[in-house]
């Protein structure tokens, strides 16, 4: 328990302990209930609006004194105890603020997340988790605290206002992620971010695919819509469940393919059918087939076990799934193959 709150429990005990003492003693000195208790309150309270019976016995005149000294005095410590709370709370907000503010000044090519929403969250743990730094601009105060407390350096304020972005130090950042889940906000941020640092990397979240043509003429860089990487997520599980269960093994991730495309690669699996002619060959004579156009990097066996890093002498069996990394032209023509009769060739390569 602080000072400020201990104070106050202290206080209030005595206050609480006064009154009924002082309740008790004029109540001993005959006076009745009502009586007693409008004395105890005009007293400790310092009314003075009249007794309800003369005080004629000295004894009685010293109690009252030692009433009104109790009572305000344990009052005056319960209220000082409010003040310094008080006092305190205001205190800390503003050396917090000035300590925030220092830190951010002490910043260069740093990351600005805008939001500290769901998105907001997870991006500021993997940006911290890489070791990267990086300042929360959150309206709320609520998930500004939230923030703090997890140790991020924050601004509380709009982040399409130019004072907050300012105070986030956007002109010595070196990349700004608009995350709200509002498009509009996150266009007008784009657009303050851009006129102030013209150099400034900008990542914006869209809801909407209408909006990523706004993003990218307010200023942003890179558009990324969660709803749609989210659709292609759950259509890429669909078309190669083996894959990209190997990918969520292996890498926790699942964006992998879609990197991979970017270099004309792709990971995808493929079923052994019974009459397939690949059935009953070792992984190396299905390699070797493929002229190097792919690699076997997982292998899937019909009982579900799957076995990163086949050994190529392993034989395929059908019911097999191969989880094959290649060229993206090579791969139809694998696929095509795995169907075909067994008196089929691959590339001249009878198999």
């Amino acid at each position: 328990m602080n000072s400020s709150w201990r104070r106050i429990l202290i206080g209030g005990m005595f206050f609480g302990g006064t009154c009924v003492i002082a309740v008790t003693g004029y109540m001993i000195a005959g006076w009745n209930f009502l009586d007693a208790i409008y004395m105890v309150v005009i007293t400790v309270f310092g009314v003075g609006y009249g007794e309800a019976k003369p005080l004629t016995a000295p004894a009685l005149k010293v109690f009252t004194m030692f009433v009104i000294i109790a009572g305000c005095s344990s009052g005056i410590y319960v209220v000082g105890g409010f003040v310094q709370m008080i006092a305190e709370g205001e205190i800390n907000r503003v050396l917090g603020t000035r300590r925030m503010s220092k830190g951010i000044e002490k910043l260069s090519d740093h990351i600005l997340i805008c939001g500290f929403g769901r998105v907001g969250q997870m991006l500021a743990q993997g940006l911290s988790a890489a070791g990267q730094s990086l300042v929360i601009i959150d309206s709320s105060e609520s998930r500004i605290l939230e923030a703090q407390q997890a140790g991020y350096l924050t601004v509380l304020g709009s982040a399409s206002d130019e004072t907050t972005l300012a105070a986030a130090g956007i002109a010595q950042a070196r990349v700004l992620a608009t995350v709200l889940p509002d498009d509009t906000i996150n266009v007008f941020i784009t657009l303050t971010a851009r006129d102030m640092n013209p150099t400034i990397e900008i990542i914006a979240r869209a809801e909407s695919p209408s909006t990523e043509r706004k993003l990218f003429r307010s200023g942003a860089n890179r558009i990324v819509m969660p709803a749609l990487i989210g659709a292609n997520k759950i259509a890429q599980l669909i078309i190669r469940p083996s894959a990209e269960d190997l990918l969520l093994t292996r890498t926790g991730k699942t964006h992998l393919n879609e990197e991979l495309n970017a270099i004309g690669l792709q990971m995808n699996d493929l079923e052994i059918q019974a009459n397939s002619p690949l059935a009953d060959q070792p992984l190396s004579r299905v390699e070797v087939a493929g002229s190097g156009g792919f690699v076997v990097v997982a292998l899937r066996r019909a009982d579900g076990s799957l076995m990163h890093n086949p050994s190529r002498d392993l034989k395929l069996a059908a019911g097999d799934v191969m989880i094959i990394l290649g060229h993206s032209q090579d791969l139809p023509e694998l696929t095509l193959r795995a169907a075909a009769p067994r008196a089929a060739s691959y590339r001249g390569v009878q198999v």
